[in-house]
């Protein structure tokens, strides 16, 4: 398993290996073997939805009606806060 798989790929392998740990049915050896290519897929997603959040930015218009460009971060106003006129 390399990291080049599609985010999209990985994921939903993931998600099969839980059904299949959950079903009970893997034996023991299988089990593990199941669980240390989930622990490989979840750190190659982990390791892409970090580098996707590192590309994301947003154009914000200044005071001075200029754009800039800042990196999107977990600091940004929440979607849908409305700001008070009082």
């Amino acid at each position: 398993m390399t990291d080049d798989i599609k985010f999209e790929d990985a994921l939903s392998r993931l998600e099969g290996i839980v059904e299949e740990l959950e079903s009970g049915e893997l034996s023991l050896e299988q089990a593990l073997a199941a669980f240390e290519e989930g622990i490989r897929l979840s750190r190659i997603c982990s390791k892409q939805l970090d580098e996707a959040e590192r590309k994301i930015e947003i154009l914000i218009k200044g005071e001075n009606g200029q754009l800039r460009i800042e990196d999107f971060g977990l600091e940004s106003s929440k979607e849908g806060e409305q700001v008070s006129n009082e």
